[in-house]
């Protein structure tokens, strides 16, 4: 969303869905309370008449009006100073949490890429939140812990250490002290004993409708060969995180409105990062039917929406891993980018260990997708690519390396730019990195052909600029609208 050119019913439509991309993006004035509110308020919408769009906490001061006492928009900043401290905060726990951890070590990573020292950055989530990253830190681990208790049968131990405790004893005195009881007490009667080699199974709920079979459609088509795979109706992928090997394997319970991940490691990984990078992966976090409702009153979605309700958007796994795998496929068929992903990651990706390689035998997963720095320092040419394509590739891979690249842009068009100033990356290219890998619901490759295919007729097909005509009755989730376009065309 844009916004420097606020438009009104597009904002309407994000208060009306609560949807937390859109907050600090823009605030409602209620004109006929005189207070300001964020998009994702509790309180009850007020009607589209009393509602004035502002850019920032200081234009709806300026214009009178007082901060609400229920979604505390002053918190985001009401002097430019506080602004631009609520931003970084924002922007920092964006980025921590796309990983699913909030530690002191990320976060001194994190402040390293916002351009501050640590020390500042922690001041600045008292300041904004009110609490310390630590205490943000505990009660993740604390709820990541009660998930496994109750999910799992994991030891004592192993819960502890996924969880990211430093201790065992300090996983029960923190238990203890903030559930009121022993960890074990925590256990569900259900749960069996189970350990990492073997395979530990997740709950991973969402709000239906889902529609799996177009999402699961969807990478299947996109999967990199050796390190995804699709086959009967679930979803197969290897990863390496924190120098720990594994496999996951996802699949549905609809009648349960969950997904299903089963994790196998060398040893005990990063749930807390596997989960999150599965929610994002699988859009488990949208509130699909307000986004159909939406949709649906447009003749051009309804019948589209009627055929496949909950239709959603594939997140990505790892932002560098669909960033080459986005550029791989610039001007060239989805088989024949699927093909040079396979060949990149043959010469580049390290080899599964024949524990896991035992594993994944049948699903034809043996490799790890290549880091930044195998990319960096290698001969693309080998593998089939232009040398327009290998300089591209090489320059993300550097400033993927020396965290020059921005990849916590707050906005859409701050996205598009950081991404576009990469040589041989345009406009089409960042609007899908923007879809998948930030998740930005208003992200819309315009100019895509499958997207103008979809709406040809008889009369022929759109132009890019008709199209984005046509594009602004979805907004502000005009990337569902591609998606149903791409699925249905």
């Amino acid at each position: 969303m844009n916004t420097s050119d606020l438009n009104r019913e597009v904002c309407y439509r994000a208060v009306l869905a609560r949807d937390a991309r859109f907050d600090g993006k823009f605030y409602t004035a209620v004109l006929s309370t005189g207070i300001y509110c964020r998009p994702v308020c509790p309180a009850r919408p007020p009607k589209l008449r009393n509602c004035l769009f502002v850019p920032s906490t200081a234009v709806a001061r300026q214009l009178g009006f007082r901060p609400c006492l229920r979604c505390r928009p002053e918190l985001a900043g009401a002097e430019p100073l506080a602004v631009a401290s609520a931003l970084v905060v924002s922007l920092a726990l964006q980025q921590m949490s796309n990983d699913g951890a909030l530690s002191g070590t990320s976060l001194d990573e994190v402040a390293v890429h916002l351009g501050v020292s640590g020390r500042h950055l922690r001041r600045l989530f008292v300041r904004v939140l009110g609490s310390t990253p630590t205490a943000l830190a505990q009660t993740h681990r604390i709820l990541l812990a009660k998930k496994l208790l109750a999910e799992t049968g994991l030891s004592m131990t192993d819960v502890a250490l996924a969880a990211g405790f430093g201790s065992v004893r300090r996983f029960n005195a923190v238990m203890q002290r903030h559930c009121g009881c022993a960890p074990s007490a925590l256990r569900h009667a259900s749960a069996s004993k189970s350990n990492m080699a073997a395979g530990i199974t997740l709950k991973l709920p969402y709000t239906p409708p889902y529609d799996w079979a177009a999402l699961l459609e969807f990478l299947a088509g996109r999967a990199i060969p050796g390190v995804e795979a699709v086959q009967s109706g679930q979803y197969w992928r290897s990863f390496q995180l924190e120098g720990i090997q594994g496999l996951v394997e996802v699949h549905p319970d609809p009648a349960a409105d969950q997904l299903l991940a089963t994790i196998h490691a060398t040893k005990i990984p990063p749930i807390g990062i596997i989960v999150a990078r599965l929610r994002r992966l699988f859009d488990l976090d949208t509130e699909i039917i307000r986004i159909d409702q939406h949709l649906s009153t447009d003749p051009l979605m309804a019948s589209r929406v009627r055929a496949r309700p909950g239709l959603r958007v594939p997140g990505a796994w790892d932002l560098f891993e669909l960033t080459v795998r986005a550029i791989l496929g610039q001007q060239i068929s989805v088989a024949a980018a699927t093909t040079l992903s396979g060949r990149l990651v043959a010469a580049l990706g390290g080899s599964l260990t024949e524990e896991m390689a035992q594993l994944s035998d049948g699903t034809e997963i043996s490799r790890i997708f290549p880091t930044p720095a195998a990319v960096m320092a290698a001969d693309l040419g080998s593998i089939g690519l232009t040398r327009a394509r290998e300089k591209t590739l090489q320059t993300l891979a550097v400033a993927m390396q020396e965290g020059r690249l921005a990849f916590s842009a707050h906005t859409l068009d701050s996205i598009i730019k950081n991404l576009c100033e990469l040589p041989g990356i345009g406009p089409w290219t960042a609007h899908y990195i923007a879809m998948r890998g930030y998740r930005d619901p208003d992200a819309f490759p315009h100019s895509d052909l499958g997207l103008l295919r979809a709406l040809e007729t008889e009369n022929g097909r759109p132009s890019p600029a008709v199209m984005l005509m046509i594009a602004e009755a979805w907004r502000p989730w005009r990337a569902y609208a591609a998606m149903r376009l791409w699925a249905q065309s």
